[in-house]
């Protein structure tokens, strides 16, 4: 997926960025989803997030060249770390196996990146203002191919009948709610994903809902090794 947000100059481009400048670009990112987490795209201010990555503003303005770039980088890159499970779905994996992974992967990114998927939530909210284009784009274009992979099981027989593009929704919806209501989640249960007891049992718990939809169990209650 293209970064659209990073204002990187073109001097610095040629050959890539060094280790420097990517670990300086690095850390602009996290400090800007600290703050617009915060506070808000509106709320937020270059000079905050400056201050976090322990940077002058000169030096912040050197990768991006606005508070809307780095917004727009910070969403991009979020984007990219959700949608990187997606793309191993593999058409000749083992379904079970295949869909219990991705679920996997995406408890972790709600427990590791909790912030990340708020923020992400609250841009969606407001009507994407800011990446539209590439939910538009890049998105729909992934979520198409996993759509015919998912097809491909129903047509081999190997899940029941389903809409794949709700399948995926619903997977969606499901794991990245113990991060965006982590705050419900904890009144009502005691605990979120941080706990690593609760996460193991979310991560089954949801996993066996999604293929139980689909007919199929969980991959080590299937019969071989049941």
């Amino acid at each position: 997926m293209a970064d659209v947000g990073g204002q990187v100059p073109a001097s610095s481009r040629v050959g890539g960025m060094s280790r420097i400048q990517e670990k300086n670009r690095t850390l602009i990112l996290d400090a800007a989803l600290k703050e617009f987490s915060r506070y808000g795209f509106s709320g937020a201010t270059v000079e905050r997030i400056a201050a976090e990555a322990g940077m002058s503003k000169s030096n912040l303005l050197y990768y991006f060249s606005s508070k809307e770039a780095i917004y727009t980088a910070a969403l991009a890159h979020i984007l990219d770390v959700w949608l990187a499970p997606l793309k191993t779905l593999d058409r000749d994996g083992d379904p079970a196996t295949e869909l219990a992974a991705y679920i996997r992967q995406k408890i972790e990114i709600s427990a590791n990146f909790p912030e990340a998927s708020r923020l992400f939530a609250n841009e969606v909210m407001q009507g994407a203002p800011q990446i539209l284009p590439i939910l538009e784009t890049d998105l729909r274009r992934l979520v198409a191919e996993k759509v015919a992979v998912i097809e491909s099981w129903i047509a081999d027989g190997k899940i029941s009948k389903t809409e794949p593009l709700h399948l995926i929704f619903s997977i969606w919806a499901t794991t990245q709610h113990y991060a965006d209501f982590a705050v419900q989640i904890r009144a009502l249960t005691g605990h979120d994903l941080s706990d690593e007891d609760f996460k193991r049992e979310t991560e089954r718990a949801v996993t066996q809902q999604i293929l139980a939809s689909i007919g199929l169990r969980l991959p080590e209650e299937t019969p071989e090794t049941a």
